[in-house]
């Protein structure tokens, strides 16, 4: 069983938009570690700091933080999943704080929702607890759900090769963490 993660001491902060600067808290959880701020200015440089008329799906949405700094960026809409009831509860108190009308809050788990879902998405977070290993299963999923152009942002402790169409666009570290931002294109098969 994976640690709980304490170190954080429940509490993150977004950094960068309309609520710059805003502390919010999560709950401790199993495999539960938010992406360092240090990071996330990295990946919001690559991404671009405003997110207007952006579709952005946070699909291991953990404390919620990566989905509310894309709705601080102004994100026309926010779609984050999170499967831990309690966890999700959280999120949903700091999006109901924040008072952020874009986001979509499922509580479901993520290859369920890729699979029962239809939504496309220009920007999309993929951050599972580090024990999670269905990579591959996950990206030809997630393919279905991305827009022309679209980012893919992965972070693990071990990132795993990449199938046919994904490309690295860039790619980091932070202690234990790998990152990267890909995009996907789609694979001719005529």
């Amino acid at each position: 069983m994976a640690k709980v993660q304490y170190q954080h001491r429940n509490q993150v902060r977004i950094i960068g938009g309309t609520h710059r600067g805003r502390k919010l808290t999560f709950p401790a959880a199993e495999g539960l570690r938010p992406t360092a701020d240090s990071v996330r200015e990295r990946l919001f440089n690559w991404l671009g700091q405003d997110l207007t008329g952006m579709a952005v799906l946070d699909l291991f949405a953990g404390s919620g933080v990566m989905g509310l700094e894309a709705a601080s960026r102004n994100a026309t809409k926010v779609t984050m999943i999170e499967k831990n009831r309690q966890v999700a509860a959280a999120i949903k108190s700091n999006v109901q704080q924040l008072n952020f009308g874009q986001i979509e809050l499922i509580c479901t788990e993520a290859h369920s929702f890729l699979i029962n879902n239809h939504q496309q998405f220009n920007i999309v977070f993929l951050d599972p607890p580090y024990v999670w290993q269905q990579w591959h299963e996950l990206l030809d999923a997630l393919s279905l759900h991305l827009l022309p152009n679209a980012r893919v942002y992965m972070e693990s402790n071990t990132l795993p090769v990449l199938p046919a169409g994904w490309e690295i666009l860039k790619q980091g570290k932070s202690g234990i963490s790998r990152f990267e931002l890909l995009t996907y294109h789609k694979i001719n098969t005529e």
